[in-house]
């Protein structure tokens, strides 16, 4: 898979900017990460390929990633039932020294 076609879009919400603003202090038990950042990415991407994919297009060193698959919800129109499409959601955390300038 292109690097360029793994992430598909940032997600911008109030959760998102709140996570990406945030930053986490050192404690004894782990070492001090910096903002949580949400992005779409391709259905069969894995966490490995969503890595290099931040790293290379932001210019960032990424901590860990988080990925969740979201069902997609039944609506209804007119007289007919369908479904919105899945999609796959990651959550990238990056080291404190860097930040995306997106957000």
């Amino acid at each position: 898979m292109d690097t360029y076609h793994t992430i598909i879009k940032p997600l911008v919400t109030e959760k998102g900017t709140h996570q990406s603003q945030q930053s986490w202090s050192e404690s004894t038990s782990r070492p001090a990460r910096g903002g949580a950042y949400t992005f779409e990415v391709h259905p069969d991407a894995n966490k490995t390929q969503i890595r290099q994919a931040v790293e290379k297009i932001y210019s960032v060193k990424v901590l860990s990633v988080r990925t969740s698959t979201r069902k997609g919800k039944r609506r209804r129109y007119r007289m007919t039932i369908g479904k919105t499409r899945s999609w796959k959601k990651a959550v990238v955390v990056l080291d404190p020294n860097y930040h995306i300038d997106l957000f």
